[in-house]
């Protein structure tokens, strides 16, 4: 006896709904590898536009009233040079660990010579050491030229810790927050950590700036297009079972 009509159909449904899954899931993998080759290229002129800034001779910072018009992107990790005055008295400590273990970053205002402040990341100093007074040598008075890398504002907080001015906890370089904090005027929107030069009496450490870029992006791409070959063969598998249903029973 043959199946009443209307169930040849209703039997094709759940091939349909496997097809169109499997359909979808190859494009959209198939998708995913190509953004991310797409990404592995700009991530590799990223690299290379990064290397170029951080090793071109050192140049000024950029004036405060400039920053506005400029690409905070296009100029991160610019080597720069600029001499003024530190005011030790207004240091500010965020927390940090670095290859010399946990303690802080000293972010130090530095009255320049162009007539804005601009806080430096003199560098690290271990937990033991964040006193000044156990660090004098390094808190030398007068004229400093200062050569570094300019950064990038790190407004908030670090991740699930956020800054608390008024306690003096700090997780990020929060530009803006910390020249509140101490009073600052005029000062530049962005820092600079300082390089290796060393201080007087090893303190603060400069020069450890990561220019590390994670780059997995062809991994990741790989992996999609494994998956969207997945997804291809299982349609294949589906059509193929679909026509030898069709076919009928094979003896």
């Amino acid at each position: 006896m043959s199946p009443p009509a209307g169930d040849a159909p209703r039997s094709r449904l759940p091939a349909i709904l496997l097809g169109t899954v499997a359909t979808l899931v190859t494009i959209a993998c198939l998708g995913l590898g190509i953004w991310q080759l797409e990404r592995r290229v700009w991530k590799l002129d990223l690299i290379a536009r990064v290397e170029a800034r951080s090793t071109a001779p050192a140049i000024p910072p950029p004036p405060p009233a400039e920053w506005a018009r400029m690409d905070p992107r296009e100029v991160e990790y610019r080597h720069v040079a600029i001499s003024g005055r530190f005011r030790h008295d207004r240091e500010t400590l965020v927390q940090a660990v670095t290859e010399h273990g946990p303690g802080f970053w000293v972010l130090t205002p530095l009255d320049t010579d162009d007539g804005f402040t601009l806080l430096v990341n003199r560098g690290f100093v271990p937990l033991d050491r964040r006193d000044p007074a156990t660090r004098m040598a390094g808190n030398a008075e007068g004229a400093r030229r200062i050569t570094g890398l300019l950064r990038i504002t790190e407004p908030d907080g670090a991740f699930l810790r956020s800054n608390d001015p008024a306690a003096g906890r700090w997780y990020s370089r929060d530009v803006a927050a910390i020249l509140k904090a101490r009073g600052i005027e005029r000062g530049a929107p962005y820092f600079v950590d300082a390089d290796a030069t060393p201080d007087p009496g090893g303190l603060p450490i400069g020069g450890l700036t990561v220019l590390a870029f994670r780059n997995a992006h062809l991994i990741y791409a790989l992996t999609w297009f494994g998956l969207s070959l997945m997804g291809a063969v299982a349609l294949a598998f589906l059509i193929r079972q679909e026509r030898g249903r069709k076919g009928g029973p094979r003896f």
